[in-house]
């Protein structure tokens, strides 16, 4: 290994890893809250739906479309003065924390809206015409009937997670990214480089191998 890796440090590349793993799953889980609440509100205040509301709907859909579209890079910058004012830094894990959040929950919403809508309506209507509540319908009938979809989404969502963490460790949010640019690309280390790709892939499968054996675990069809 030593051979393979001569300027690797195991100890820093160990740290970085922790780091990327703390930012992917913490974000991860926001990012599984605030995009279930944002596609839960954009199905329902849809036109036909329980809660149909065009200005709501399209409030939210402005929102989403705004966030999800601007390129990550340039959201950690435009967000460093909200971060800072939060978090009370803009560099380390927790400092990228807002911009990974806020940039994948608008995402994720998406995919919990086209999970929502392909669910058959007709088990809308027979729990509206039981007299079944709007927040029993959604705990009981549209998120477990979308369960396999809405993991699938979180597990894709999870995955560019990993990237955007990578991606944020340039500006200095630590974790294998941040390593990979000082250590590697900067020194010109390129078994650094590697170490941290290998160690990034080897992740991001991991995280898709579980989503995969989850979504089939649920998926009853």
């Amino acid at each position: 290994m030593t051979n393979l890796f001569p300027n690797v440090n195991w100890q820093t590349m160990w740290d970085a890893t922790i780091d990327t793993l703390y930012m992917t799953s913490i974000s991860t889980v926001a990012t599984f809250i605030l995009g279930l609440v944002l596609g839960i509100i954009l199905f329902l205040t849809a036109k036909g739906n329980l809660w149909e509301n065009v200005v709501i709907h399209n409030i939210t859909a402005i929102i989403v479309n705004i966030f999800r579209s601007i390129p990550f890079i340039i959201l950690l910058i435009l967000l460093i003065p909200f971060t800072r004012a939060i978090v009370g830094t803009v560099f380390g894990p927790n400092g990228a924390l807002p911009a990974l959040i806020i940039g994948a929950a608008p995402f994720y919403g998406r995919l919990v809206e086209i999970a929502l809508r392909e669910i058959d309506k007709g088990v809308i209507e027979a729990s509206r015409a039981m007299g079944a509540k709007t927040s029993t319908i959604i705990l009981k009938v549209l998120i477990p009937e979308a369960l396999p979809a809405l993991i699938s989404g979180i597990t894709v969502t999870a995955v560019a997670l990993v990237g955007s963490t990578a991606m944020a460790g340039i500006i200095g949010a630590g974790g294998l990214g941040n390593l990979a640019f000082l250590e590697g690309f900067q020194r010109r280390n390129d078994d650094v480089t590697l170490a941290a790709t290998i160690i990034i892939l080897v992740i991001v499968f991991v995280i898709q191998g579980i989503g995969d054996i989850i979504t089939k675990k649920i998926d009853k069809r």
